[in-house]
Formats: structure tokens, C-alpha cells, sequence
């Protein structure tokens, strides 16, 4: 019977070639996303899914390069999206404020003062690598080498601060 600490399976595939997929994921076009991309995909391996996977290396090199293509488009999209906004809205109006609204102004700096609270309830160690990550853009590895602390444990922190976020997400969108 396998313990909830020893990888079996996909898991183990992906533990044993975790540096040759952020190599092909960095070579393969993900530069500085490389890292996000990995998590994401160690984050897809461990979710439960129905029956054995035959080529697991395969599997594993196909679903890294399927989050590629999934983060291709939806950059490709956004941009898109961004012109076409810019389009539609035009330019500066004379005599209009580009400014928001004073009360999108208020309901912004309340969300984002629920955010840091959601980030001091994770702890302190947790909320750095968070805000050094997905603020200040700094790798994963380099953080890791920073704090003086593993890349799992900075991937584990990560994982806290996502679920902080998303909660939080969660309950500012039921209101």
C-alpha cells in the first residue's frame, strides 16, 4: 500500500523528470513562465483521474506542451481583447476624465485590502514568496536560492497563497 508522502505513477514520472520538462518548456518557447507552467502541470499530475496512463513520460511532454498552446492563446486573446477595448473606447475625451469612478476607486482599495489580509493569514513567508513571484515577476528557483529555503517549499507556499486567493476571490464574487 503506497503512503500519502511516497509518489507512485504519474507522479513519480514527473518528480524523476522534473528538470528535463522545464528545460524542454523553457526551450519550447515559456521563458520566464516556465517555472508557472511546471507548477501547473504538477498541479494537474496530482488531481485524480480515471485509470493508469500508459506512456506517462509521453502524457507528461504533451500535457506541458498543451499548457504552452493554453498560455499562447489566452496571452494572443488578451492582447486582442486589450486593442479591441482600446479601439471601441476610442481615446481621451475632452473634457472626460480617464480616471475611474470614485466608487470603483473605493470597492478597489477595499479588495485589495482584503487581499492583504488573506495574505497575512498565510504567514509572512508565505505572503513574500507570493508577492516575489506573481508582483515582482522573480523565478521560482531564484526565490528558493533567496530565502535560503527549498524549491518545494516555495512551491508549497505558493500553492497556500493561490488558495488564499482564490477564496478570497470566491467570496468577493458571492457578493
Amino acid at each position: 500500500m503506497d503512503t500519502p508522502g511516497d509518489p507512485t505513477g504519474l507522479e513519480a514520472v514527473f518528480l524523476a523528470n522534473r528538470d528535463t520538462l522545464l528545460r524542454f518548456l523553457a526551450a519550447h518557447g515559456a521563458g520566464d513562465a516556465a517555472e508557472d507552467l511546471l507548477h501547473e502541470l504538477w498541479i494537474r499530475v496530482r488531481a485524480p483521474r480515471g485509470g493508469p496512463i500508459a506512456a506517462p513520460l509521453a502524457y507528461l511532454y504533451r500535457a506541458a506542451n498543451n499548457l504552452m498552446l493554453d498560455r499562447h492563446r489566452a496571452l494572443r486573446q488578451a492582447a486582442k481583447r486589450d486593442a479591441d477595448w482600446s479601439d471601441i473606447a476610442g481615446g481621451d475625451v475632452p473634457g472626460q476624465s480617464d480616471a475611474p469612478p470614485a466608487e470603483r476607486v473605493l470597492i478597489a482599495r477595499e479588495e485589495a485590502r482584503l487581499a492583504e489580509q488573506a495574505l497575512e493569514a498565510i504567514g509572512p513567508r508565505a505572503a513574500t514568496i507570493l508577492r516575489r513571484h506573481r508582483i515582482d515577476g522573480v523565478a521560482q528557483r531564484v526565490i528558493a536560492a533567496e530565502m535560503g529555503i527549498s524549491l518545494s517549499t516555495v512551491e508549497s507556499d505558493l500553492r497556500r497563497g493561490y488558495q488564499a486567493m482564490i477564496a478570497l476571490k470566491g467570496r468577493l464574487d458571492e457578493v
